[in-house]
Order: C-alpha cells, then structure tokens, then sequence
C-alpha cells in the first residue's frame, strides 16, 4: 500500500493514546503511533516504520494544536530519556494516565469498569527523591546526565528539573573533582576509567542526604578531596558510600559498598513512621504521593485487630509496618536478605513487635506460613513485571477475604487480574497515583473481593 510506505506523508487528526503516551491515528483504517502528538491535533506526520499491523511516524507540521500543548520547561526534553509528557499540561497528563489504566483494565483484563480520576502531585518540579547520573566524558571533560532513550549516550542533565536540587548538587561537586584531579570517567566499550555513576538519596522529612559514588575501582585517589566537594556543595549529606561495581551492563548498584564517611544509612519519615535507607534499599522516589498510595492501601484492607496480614514483595517494609498499625498481625515476605535486614530494624526503629518478617520467593509463601494461619487479608507490590501464575495460585490458595494489589504498570496489573478472576475474586474497586509526573509510568492500587 504506497500510501503507508517508509517517509509517506499525512494529514491526519489524532484521536487517542497509547500505553506509552504516544498519540494514536488511523489512515485507511491502519494504526500509525505518533510520538509528541496530542489528542485532538490536526497533523502532518511522515512515516518512519511501517509494521505488520502498526506503523510509527513524526511529527513534519502541527496544523492545529492542542489547548492542552505546552512550551516544555527542560531544555533537554526529547533528548534523554527521562521526561515523557512535558509537552501537554498537567491535566491532560493525568488524563492520559486515567485511560491508560482504564484501557488496560478493559482491554486486557475483560473489565467493565470506570476508573476515577488520577490523584495528582501537588508539584511537578524535584520531586525525585533518588537520582542516578550516568558519568561519562565530553570534549575531554567529564559530565552527568541521562541517558538519550534507547541508547547509553549520555545527554548532559545536572540540572535535571524534576530531581531534588541536592541532587543536582552532587553530580556537579563529582564532575568537578573528577576534573580537578584527573580521575577518569568510565568508558562502557573499553570498560576502562573509575568513576560510573552518582547515586542521590534525599530523605525530605529530616533534610538529609546520601550520596554513593559508582566506580569500578576499588581505590580511588584523592577520595579525601571528593568528601570535601561533597560536602562543601551539600550541606545536607550525611552520608556518603563508594560502591565498586565492576559489573558489565545496566545494574546501577552492585557489588561491594564502603562509607567513606558519615553513616551507611540515612533516615526519613513516611505516615508517621521513620525509615533507616541504605543505599539497596527500595523507597519510593515520590514521598507525597506514597503516602496518599499507602493510606488508600491501608484503606482497602480494612484491617482490624483481629485479623493476620500478608505483605507480598515487602522490601523496607514500609505497607507492612502501615499496615502493622490496624491488624493484629502482619507479615511480610520479600526475597532479597539486604530487604528483610532494612525492615527489621525498621520495625525494631519504630517500636513495632506485631510485626514479622522472611526472606522467601512469594510463591512458596503459602507453604512458609501453613503454621502462622491463613491471612484475611494479603497485599502485594510486585516489580513491574507483575504476578507470576505461581505466586497468584498461592494468594488465592490462602483463601483471604481482600487481596489489595499495588501495580505499576497497568498491562500486568490487568493480566493478574483477570487470572485473579478466574480463582473466584471479583474487582471491587481501583484508585490511580500519579507517582512519576512528566513521566509516563502511573500506580495503581486495586481491591479484590472473594466471591
């Protein structure tokens, strides 16, 4: 068909959105996906790949904008990879997220269901609390930034707007000792040079920070003159950590970690109770919003003293020890020992003793607990990847009364769903978060019922 081939030219009006955020038109009934196009839009779009059943295409000329377009505020947007929707407003974003979550839901999981309005962030701008900087070189001097999508090219991005400014601070206070004193930057082709990454942790309730420098030497000079830079640009620091991974690929924190000042772990506060966070430690990187998601998990399981609860993929422990709060028992289960290490102690932090935790895969935790008695209620926060059929058996094997799902990726949240339905519970309701503003990723909490 010539009219769909590789560089072909369209008018078209944009009528919907993907999964990913791109916009969606048709021509002669086929799907074209166009990155940056808004709903409503009349384009002109040029054909860049030409699929079985899909095409992708760019924008040439916006014949009729949007209401909702906006300037973007980052002048590296549609360069790194990090930013996704800085070219609409807020409302059309969160928009954007509400029907992806509820096409997901219907599309996929076969639900009929109408999904409220997404709860929004109160600010668009550093909210991150962690940062990862890639560090590399540029015209022979070192810089921090993200990564270009799809590809490890570093796009220069200190000043990254939706990150803490410590953040900022950090990467800058590296590249500059790194210059200073001739440390080499990590080259991911030849596997030479040290420095790797700047990893930021900001604890917003006590205004403390941790900063891990990612290296693949296990010495570094001049490391003296690092923790004066650090703490010179950031105050706040209370910690700082050499991680030396020596690690090929994508894994931004691996093998050994040594303080080389301060304490090895920083503390913040989440719904009234105090977190100690290594640097492994899984937080959410949006404070406010993780605590409106947990609150409204805490809601769904409408625990009572009475009743035994199981917290599936329990990381720090933060939803059990919530949840610890309303229950007579809670007990949470997570794979990952340096996990299970954070949140006892976080227990023991908090003064909680109703609480109990084990380090076991979430499919074999129905046979753990054949002696601890069958929980009302079970919740579970998997990794994006969602359930494994495994895991849903033994959930719905247990036989609770609730199972409160915490998603964030609406296509596997619908999936498990829907296999969730088909062991004998029913949907009962669905609250969206907007975790990630700019961003296209959304959370999503939902409450299963038995029959």
């Amino acid at each position: 068909m010539p009219e769909l081939a590789k560089n072909a030219e369209h008018i078209v009006t944009i009528e919907s959105y993907n999964s990913s955020g791109l916009g969606v038109t048709k021509v002669s009934g086929f799907v074209i996906f166009v990155k940056g196009a808004l709903r409503g839009e009349v384009c002109r779009i040029r054909l860049l790949k030409v699929l079985r059943n899909v095409a992708y295409a760019k924008i040439v000329e916006i014949i009729t904008p949007s209401p909702h377009r906006t300037t973007p505020a980052c002048k590296n947007f549609g360069k790194c990879g990090g930013c996704d929707f800085m070219h609409m407003d807020y409302g059309e974003e969160l928009e954007l997220k509400r029907l992806r979550v509820e096409d997901a839901l219907r599309r996929i999981g076969g639900f009929d269901i109408d999904v409220p309005p997404v709860v929004g962030c109160e600010t668009l701008e550093g909210y991150r609390n962690k940062a990862v900087y890639a560090v590399g070189e540029a015209d022979g001097r070192a810089v921090a930034g993200f990564y270009r999508e799809r590809t490890h090219d570093i796009v220069p991005a200190a000043g990254c707007i939706i990150q803490a400014d410590v953040s900022r601070r950090a990467a800058q206070a590296v590249t500059r000792w790194t210059d200073a004193h001739g440390i080499l930057t990590y080259n991911e082709k030849t596997l030479a040079g040290a420095v790797r990454r700047v990893f930021v942790r900001h604890a917003a309730a006590t205004d403390t920070a941790q900063i891990a420098l990612v290296t693949a030497w296990e010495h570094l000079d001049h490391q003296d003159k690092l923790v004066d830079a650090l703490l010179q640009a950031c105050p706040e620091t209370a910690s700082i950590v050499l991680n030396v991974n020596k690690t090929p690929g994508n894994t931004v924190l691996a093998g050994a970690f040594r303080t080389i000042w301060g304490d090895s772990r920083i503390t913040d506060e989440l719904c009234g109770l105090k977190f100690r966070l290594s640097p492994l430690s899984f937080y959410q990187v949006n404070r406010a919003q993780a605590e409106r998601l947990y609150h409204k998990t805490a809601e769904f399981s409408a625990l009572t003293r009475d009743d035994l609860a199981l917290d599936l993929y329990c990381g720090a422990g933060t939803i059990t020890l919530l949840l610890a709060q309303s229950a007579g028992r809670v007990i949470g289960a997570e794979i990952v020992p340096a996990a299970i290490e954070d949140a006892r102690r976080n227990a023991e932090l908090n003064g909680i003793e109703n609480a109990k935790f084990i380090c076991v895969d979430a499919s074999l935790a129905a046979d753990t607990l054949k002696n601890s008695g069958a929980p009302q209620v079970v919740v579970v926060d998997p990794p994006r990847r969602g359930l494994s059929p495994d895991v849903i058996h033994a959930v719905a094997g247990m036989a609770p009364k609730r199972v409160v799902y915490v998603s964030c990726d609406p296509g596997t949240l619908a999936r498990d769903l829907a296999e969730f339905r088909n062991l004998g519970f029913s949907l009962k309701n669905a609250a969206p978060f907007d975790m990630f503003p700019r961003c296209k990723h959304v959370e999503c909490c939902c409450l299963l019922q038995q029959d």
